[in-house]
């Protein structure tokens, strides 16, 4: 009887031991196999874009959470590992994604393809006190340009290129299918904006916004650009007491009433400037540097520019 047991309690291990061994070859070795090309993107504006145009070639990690501040957002150390372990990193560049830059060039520096869209984009600089244009910082680049869908695409042809020469295994025609389709909603999407903009009489396309973001908006579809609550090109940076005079006379003169604060962002200092001109003024919310969670008003980017044209469009006809 104790014979029978033993063989018996051996046979179990046997069956244990092998059960173990298949199981563990099939999550490692199989596993290796299968192991899927991996673009990493920062922002979650740049995750979406890569997206539709990676498709299912690939997969695709965005760093940024939604409705993140792109210039304040960090990394867990999680997230620095998937960097370097990418076959190729997708970021904004221009002093965007502050708290991450140093990432990706550790990622470059091991080897990683890393891919600058904004610096590929034709940027704009901030120059103080030009009228028509952003009086941020003389010489700094403006890292937003993706309120100008036209530099979306220019930037979008330019990240099928980078995925299709960096990232084995991917299928390129595909790859460039889905670019060409996406590249077709851009077009589309651009003169949407034009015909809606159309709308807003000459006198009345002056934006103020709570820190100098839509530059390229307004380069590309014939806005002056006033003032900005924050005087500058990244949400870390704070007003005086004089910049908010300054902005409020700016308005006085323009005759401008409506102020454009991003919905991810406080809009104390926009209330402020309300209070500084008599509480006649209008703070309207637009989704500018972060897309939300999806089905929450900017779960895309053809979603973000399309309510914010509206916006636009509505808050400076209104009376």
């Amino acid at each position: 009887m104790s014979v029978r047991v033993g063989a018996a309690r051996v046979r179990a291990l046997l069956l244990t031991l092998v059960t173990f061994f298949f199981v563990a070859g099939t999550a490692t070795g199989c596993a290796g196999g299968d192991e899927r090309p991996r673009v990493v993107v920062t922002t979650n504006i740049l995750g979406d874009i890569t997206r539709e145009i990676v498709g299912d070639e690939a997969d695709v990690s965005v760093l940024m959470k939604p409705n993140a501040d792109p210039h304040s957002f960090g990394l867990s150390a999680v997230q620095a590992a998937e960097l370097e372990n990418a076959d190729l990193v997708v970021y904004n560049g221009l002093g965007l994604e502050e708290n991450v830059l140093r990432h990706v060039e550790a990622a470059r520096t091991s080897g990683v393809a890393t891919f600058a869209a904004g610096e590929a984009a034709d940027p704009l600089t901030f120059h103080a006190g030009e009228e028509g244009g952003p009086d941020g910082e003389a010489g700094e680049p403006d890292p937003h340009f993706w309120t100008d869908p036209d530099r979306v695409r220019k930037a979008a042809g330019l990240i099928t290129d980078q995925v299709v020469e960096h990232v084995d295994g991917v299928n390129e025609k595909a790859v460039r299918d889905n670019a060409a389709h996406y590249d077709g909603q851009l077009a589309e999407l651009t003169t949407w904006m034009e015909k809606s903009f159309a709308t807003i009489p000459e006198d009345r396309r002056a934006l103020v916004t709570n820190h100098h973001v839509f530059g390229y908006l307004a380069d590309r579809f014939g806005f002056r650009v006033i003032g900005a609550v924050v005087p500058s090109g990244t949400t870390l940076a704070s007003p005086s007491s004089s910049d908010l005079r300054s902005l409020t006379r700016a308005m006085e003169k323009a005759g401008v009433r409506t102020v454009f604060a991003d919905s991810s962002q406080p809009t104390r200092l926009a209330e402020v400037l309300r209070r500084e001109m008599g509480g006649d003024v209008d703070v309207v919310s637009l989704y500018s540097e972060s897309l939300t969670e999806k089905g929450k008003g900017a779960g895309t980017y053809l979603d973000m520019m399309r309510a914010n044209t509206s916006a636009m469009a509505e808050g400076l006809t209104g009376d």
